[in-house]
């Protein structure tokens, strides 16, 4: 039977990236477009950024486990191939360019043509954020990284697979799970590039294909769903209130101590919310309708599409609306409306269906 909360959670939090990235133009960071900040707006970045993404990695490893249940592993690979490696290449060529373009402009008063600026980003190296323009993967580093993860883990899974040693799960029980966020805490550091640690993100996708795909675990975790639901809420209080102000006033020498102390409890943080949205997830997210089934099949193609649409429609909003709450309720309806029209152009045809990894 089809798990369909683990299609809707991935579908919400994708939407979800809309307003994360429109507010993102109002935090107190850089990006490619950037107005004034406000702290309400940033906030919303603070809680959601400890959580979202990982939840897409566990999905992905929970979705690896049912997948690897009807292909091989070589079926496996080819599906990954197209799925995930074409659409990035296709997605850094055709449309990551475009928001440096525009970063470019904004931020450096660029007035050169956009195939001159193409040339400069394949070219121009820096942060790898591109938020002044040069080479970046931009929100396509999640695909990458999915990519490269389920690269690695295959073999393991394969190994594991051919062993005679096998998870019990009759003593794996909910205070036994509750630890494992240590797992990807302490691998937070491997490959951490611009805050997204590939380390962290492959514990979590193996924690997820190994445990979390388990009817009890999954049962378990609806069961105890209102206990982590506090943990969570608490937990994200503390970090708006108390964890994220007390960090940004730190002075230098004692920063590497809070560091360490904050990425401990990020992770907790995360993995509450992760066991949490699980647990909901499967009371209250198990259906499915046409509106379901049409945003499982559109959201990767969201995905890949949303904030180039985002900084497009930011960049002229920006400069020809003055009002703030008009600038924000243009970008995300606007970016939303162009992302759908865009998804709705590509999956007609065979060559742009391929190029960005839509399923027959």
């Amino acid at each position: 039977m089809r798990k369909y909360f683990l299609d809707n959670l991935r579908w919400i939090i994708i939407l979800l990236l809309f307003p994360f990235h429109t507010f993102r133009i109002y935090s107190f960071e850089n990006f490619y477009i950037h107005g004034p900040p406000n702290i309400i707006l940033f906030d919303f970045i603070v809680f959601l950024a400890p959580w979202f993404m990982s939840l897409l990695f566990v999905i992905a490893g929970i979705s690896t486990y049912y997948s690897l249940k009807k292909r091989t592993p070589k079926e496996y690979l080819k599906e990954r191939l197209f799925r995930l490696f074409i659409p990035f290449v296709s997605g850094l060529v055709l449309l990551v360019p475009i928001q440096t373009f525009f970063a470019e402009k904004f931020h450096l008063g660029y007035t050169g043509s956009y195939f001159s600026q193409l040339i400069t980003f394949f070219t121009k190296f820096g942060d790898l954020s591109g938020y002044t323009g040069g080479f970046t993967p931009g929100h396509l580093w999640f695909i990458l990284y999915l990519f490269i993860i389920s690269i690695i883990a295959l073999p393991i899974i394969i190994l594991y697979k051919n062993s005679s040693i096998k998870l019990n799960f009759d003593k794996i029980n909910i205070i036994r799970i509750i630890p494992l966020f240590l797992i990807f805490w302490i691998m937070s550091d491997i490959l951490d590039i611009g805050g997204e640690s590939l380390g962290a993100y492959f514990a979590l996708f193996m924690i997820g294909y190994f445990i979390l795909f388990s009817d009890k675990i999954q049962q378990s975790l609806e069961k105890y769903k209102w206990y982590f639901v506090s943990i969570f809420l608490i937990c994200s209080i503390i970090n708006l209130m108390v964890m994220v102000p007390f960090i940004f006033s730190l002075l230098p020498d004692y920063y590497w101590v809070i560091d360490i102390l904050y990425g401990l409890f990020s992770a907790f943080l995360s993995w509450a919310a992760i066991l949490s949205l699980m647990g909901l997830g499967n009371k209250y997210l198990n259906f499915h309708n046409k509106w379901t089934e049409y945003f499982t099949k559109a959201s990767y193609t969201i995905y890949i599409f949303h904030q180039t649409w985002i900084v497009i429609v930011a960049y002229y909003t920006l400069l020809l609306i003055s009002s703030f709450i008009l600038q924000i309720i243009v970008i995300l309806f606007g970016s939303f409306i162009l992302t759908i029209i865009s998804y709705e152009i590509v999956k007609r045809s065979k060559l742009t269906r391929f190029l960005f990894g839509i399923k027959e």
